[in-house]
């Protein structure tokens, strides 16, 4: 803000509307955080992770709402001209502000991602994009100074709330995905992937696998089809490894819910178990589990 005063330039008031969305956003971010980490109570039993999400929801609106305004302004500029000064100052200004944003929203990302919490990586995405812009401005602002074209201040400014508005409606977008709980599918396909990888030879079939995210807390549920002879402890020990499997990857903030299920006769024909006493027709084809048909309320067949 105050390399706005300094200099009068609409591209500079952009990062400096950024910026007050930063501390607003970032004050609900933190109130969002203490919201989520209250543990699960009678009224709230899948705990309050979902505050998360409705943070980002607030922020990514917040980032649009200025993007308009700065555009309103930027037009404005255009229609009714005025000059600028002291823009050396006002660039060098910028430029610090920028690489403060960068190295903090590595922070943010960085913690976010260890903590599973969305409000901490949106933010940061945010804060890093935010320099990306800031960069653009500074080139932006340094054209003017050599070429001395004003005009060019509300065109930069203009550019960049178009960039300010798509970051606002990402953030927006990834908010209401996990309100809506939509499938989250990179976390699918790397979970797909981890449990491939591992396959046990009495995991028969896994399928209707299910992801919901509660803030830094992920819910999975999914059916774990085994043997048909193994008796109650025997199931429990698979479902403990597949339990084991998951915390190994993603952390404690996992939890799981893996129903039983007896293989059937047509289970024998993509069964890879080589000692089973009780095979009633021969192995045909190992049923690689993808993203989709895991993912289906239906046992595997050929």
């Amino acid at each position: 803000m105050f390399a706005w005063y300094l200099t009068g330039s609409v591209a500079i008031l952009t990062d400096a509307f950024e910026s007050i969305v930063n501390v607003i956003a970032g004050l609900i971010g933190v109130y969002s955080l203490y919201v989520s980490a209250k543990p699960r109570d009678q009224d709230h039993p899948y705990g309050h992770g979902k505050a998360e999400f409705l943070s980002a929801a607030v922020e990514g609106a917040l980032i649009a709402i200025a993007g308009f305004i700065i555009i309103y302004e930027a037009i404005n500029n255009l229609i009714h001209p005025h000059s600028i000064k002291k823009l050396d100052y006002g660039i060098i200004l910028v430029a610090i502000t920028g690489l403060i944003n960068y190295f903090a929203g590595a922070v943010c990302i960085r913690t976010g991602k260890r903590n599973n919490s969305l409000a901490l990586i949106s933010t940061g995405k945010h804060l890093q994009t935010d320099t990306w812009s800031t960069l653009g401005i500074v080139v932006g602002l340094i054209l003017i100074l050599i070429t001395d074209l004003v005009w060019l201040d509300s065109i930069v400014a203009i550019g960049f709330s178009v960039f300010i508005i798509f970051t606002g409606y990402k953030i927006l977008r990834s908010s209401i995905a996990g309100i809506m709980d939509e499938a989250d599918t990179e976390l699918l396909e790397k979970m797909v992937a981890m449990l491939n990888a591992n396959r046990r030879e009495n995991w028969v079939d896994l399928h209707n696998l299910r992801i919901i995210k509660y803030g830094g807390t992920i819910h999975l549920d999914c059916h774990l089809t085994v043997p048909w002879y193994l008796n109650v402890h025997e199931a429990h020990k698979e479902i403990d490894a597949v339990s084991e499997l998951v915390k190994k990857e993603y952390g404690e903030s996992v939890e799981l819910f893996v129903h039983s299920d007896g293989c059937l006769d047509f289970s024998c024909k993509i069964c890879t178990k080589t000692d089973c006493q009780v095979r009633q027709h021969p192995f045909e084809k190992k049923i690689e589990w993808t993203m989709e048909n895991i993912s289906t309320n239906r046992k595997h067949q050929v």
